[in-house]
């Protein structure tokens, strides 16, 4: 098993492969996702309606799969294991308050951490073990168990991993793809070299 594509987002700049996508800094983080899906152009309107943590994971795993397609696996071959600090707080925060004058069902939708994972599955049609940890910080030895137990699978042959966070203006995003077979960058998937990776 083998790490093959990365991606990362922080500090509102996005990073593939350890190398700089897109930045703006001078923007709120609103601003900034919407700016990033303009120039990603990824063509799917529903995007707009998504909470900052789905737009978050969406927009980290367009860069992850710029260069790496799972497209070659059945949808039931690729598995999604995603964890975070503060499950979809950012949400509930924001559902809490448009909610003491009348409820928002476009925010309700997103008052649960595991929606982004549902978003990513239906963008990239995948259909195989879908799971979402929530942890005090990011967790590369939980990461490797986890990822390698569910790869052990005969019929999984890829999977996304990785950290999605967000509160408020901070956001933390690392996202990583994992195949049985050798591609892309090619590293070897343990907690030190997600660790590095992560930083």
């Amino acid at each position: 098993m083998f790490i093959s594509a990365t991606s990362k987002i922080r500090k509102q700049a996005i990073y593939h492969q350890g190398t700089l996508a897109f930045e703006n800094t001078s923007v709120s983080l609103d601003d900034f996702l919407t700016g990033a899906y303009d120039y990603l152009s990824p063509e799917y309107p529903k995007f707009y309606k998504m909470d900052r943590l789905a737009k978050l994971g969406f927009l980290a795993t367009e860069v992850l799969l710029r260069d790496a397609s799972i497209k070659q696996y059945a949808p039931e071959a690729v598995s999604l294991v995603l964890s975070n600090a503060h499950a979809s707080l950012d949400t509930d925060v924001r559902y809490h308050e448009a909610a003491k004058t009348s409820s928002s069902p476009a925010l309700f939708v997103y008052t649960l951490p595991n929606i982004v994972s549902g978003e990513i599955c239906i963008r990239h049609k995948i259909k195989g073990e879908n799971t979402f940890f929530v942890s005090p910080s990011f967790d590369a030895g939980l990461l490797e168990a986890y990822v390698n137990q569910v790869m052990q699978q005969p019929s999984v042959q890829a999977c996304i991993a990785g950290w999605i966070d967000v509160m408020d203006s901070h956001h933390d995003v690392f996202l990583y793809l994992i195949e049985k077979e050798k591609r892309g960058i090619a590293l070897p998937h343990t907690a030190e070299e997600l660790t590095k990776l992560y930083r």
